[in-house]
């Protein structure tokens, strides 16, 4: 009888033990932090993504607000992290795709979320057409270019531009102008339509470079700048450009 307790005894122990290792390597559940606030300039009708840092911007989000109402409030739940948040509204409404002239746009916020609750007021002004930049009627071709640009370092560039031109010598007024690099230096343009190409990129706009500026062409180890060739309903990635300082 005592032998026969015993191990019954021994048995409950090793099922409760058992139990208790089970549940110590579930995983705990993410602390989660609010941030909120107010999109202005709109304020119906604006949607803010967010993205890990480190990710495509011109991407899925790591997570979106639903469309603000009239008062341009948001209210979102995020764990503990480094994010990029950008509030877009575009004019048809939809919710993904390239953001045109009269379409809204914030600049990219860097954001630390750390247990705290962030209030945040965010202005996205509407974004000016120009005939060197995207239209739509471009943005339909589903032709463009997109990569990453660096400097000497490789670290990425925010707030360069990239130049696009068809002709080889580059002097004349670029044909094409990128809107200014993600705080990971990537760049995304829409072209009316494929053809041979060639980019610069740099972190002031308009004039020719000058001392100081960050500039450089795409160039594959050349003296000449390199073509870039793109296919109708094409869009290359990974065209990425290094700039140095102009001295």
């Amino acid at each position: 009888m005592i032998r026969r307790l015993f191990s019954v005894l021994a048995l409950l122990a090793l099922i409760s033990l058992s139990a208790c290792s089970e549940q110590s390597v579930q995983p705990a559940a993410a602390q989660l932090s609010q941030i909120s606030g107010q999109i202005v300039m709109p304020l119906e009708g604006t949607i803010l993504s967010v993205y890990k840092k480190g990710t495509d911007l011109y991407g899925p989000a790591f997570a979106s607000s639903v469309a603000t109402g009239p008062d341009g409030r948001f209210s979102l739940s995020l764990p503990d992290g480094e994010y990029i948040a950008v509030a877009r509204k575009r004019v048809t409404g939809d919710t993904t795709g390239p953001v045109l002239a009269g379409d809204n746009r914030s600049e990219f916020i860097n954001l630390v979320v750390h247990g705290d609750q962030l209030e945040m007021t965010i202005l996205a002004p509407i974004k000016i057409g120009d005939s060197r930049r995207l239209t739509e009627d471009a943005a339909a071709t589903r032709t463009g270019l997109s990569g990453q640009i660096l400097n000497s370092d490789g670290d990425p560039v925010e707030g360069a531009r990239v130049h696009v031109y068809d002709h080889v010598q580059m002097s004349e007024r670029p044909k094409y102008v990128s809107e200014k690099t993600t705080p990971d230096g990537r760049y995304q343009i829409w072209l009316p339509k494929g053809g041979t190409y060639y980019l610069a990129a740099r972190d002031k706009f308009g004039g020719p470079p000058k001392l100081g500026d960050l500039y450089g062409r795409y160039d594959q180890g050349t003296i000449e700048p390199s073509a870039v060739v793109v296919e109708d309903g094409e869009v290359l990635s990974e065209v990425n450009i290094t700039v140095t300082k102009v001295w």
